[in-house]
């Protein structure tokens, strides 16, 4: 019950963080310079243009129909995740843009300090297995029905519509090409965070549910996994051992999974300068 609790804790912590750097992406640099975050914030700024609307308030309401499709169609896990995080998210936006400032400044700077400030909020959003919506559960939603399109190239579309949609409502077509610049460099700044430059995770794993967690990993969190025979040197008891490779920021997904099914799951974490093969660099 206490590692729950000190997790839940831990997980708000990040939440508040990521909120608060993607708030100050937001409103410092890239809605104060009429350019757009795209996705679903990118909406709620051209409806704060239009008529005001808090953003953070639009953006927790576009995505509420987006939860209810996804917690049926996805399942609870991520879901519950993502709608505190999304929660944090939006109240940070409509809270701190009281105090924080709005930086008319040159549009080139205000793009690429607004996108880096916006892929790290995210990034450490996601290191705990959760996302701010939007854009990617409707991007998840549409490759349960359509798996040979990539959820990226989803992400990236539905970012891009955003975005021109905006510059004709902002009536500026150079608005579309900072936006770009921003969205560039916070999907650099999330590969550098979550993926670290083919860098990764090799995961071992020794306990008695073995299979259980196997499961979860191999469906759930979508990666493989290898039994590995061991022996005991002090009990002289054979077990499978699980080792597998897997992203920063599914690194606790497999946490979770393990600790689910096993709390005295006996795991190693070692650092993996770079990954060859399927799921990982070619």
């Amino acid at each position: 019950m206490k590692a729950r609790v000190k997790e839940f804790l831990t997980d708000i912590i990040y939440y508040i963080v990521g909120g608060c750097v993607y708030a100050v992406a937001v409103t410092t640099f890239l809605s104060a310079n009429e350019i757009s975050p795209g996705g679903v914030t990118g909406v709620a700024t051209v409806l704060n243009y239009l008529f005001k609307s808090p953003v953070g308030a639009v953006v927790f309401l576009i995505n509420v129909p987006l939860f209810i499709i996804a917690f049926l169609k996805i399942g609870k896990g991520f879901i519950l995740k993502t709608v505190i995080a999304t929660a944090a998210t939006s109240l940070l936006l409509d809270t701190l843009v009281i105090v924080l400032p709005q930086m008319e400044i040159d549009l080139i700077l205000a793009s690429i300090f607004g996108g880096t400030l916006m892929g790290l909020g995210v990034s450490i959003i996601m290191l705990r297995g959760s996302s701010t919506g939007g854009v990617e559960i409707i991007a998840k939603l549409i490759s349960l029905k359509y798996p040979y399109i990539s959820i990226g190239r989803l992400m990236l579309f539905l970012d891009f519509s955003v975005v021109v949609v905006s510059a004709f409502i902002y009536k500026n077509v150079q608005s579309a090409l900072y936006s770009t610049v921003a969205l560039y460099a916070c999907s650099k700044i999330m590969d550098l965070v979550l993926y670290g430059a083919d860098k990764g995770k090799v995961i071992y794993i020794i306990s008695d549910k073995a299979q259980y967690i196997v499961c979860d990993i191999l469906n759930k969190i979508g990666r493989g996994a290898t039994y590995l025979n061991v022996e005991g040197a002090y009990t002289g008891d054979k077990r499978k051992m699980i080792m597998c490779t897997v992203r920063r920021n599914e690194v606790h997904n497999v946490y979770a999974a393990a600790r689910q099914h096993d709390p005295a799951a006996f795991i190693v974490v070692c650092e993996a300068g770079e990954i060859l093969g399927e799921g990982f660099k070619k």
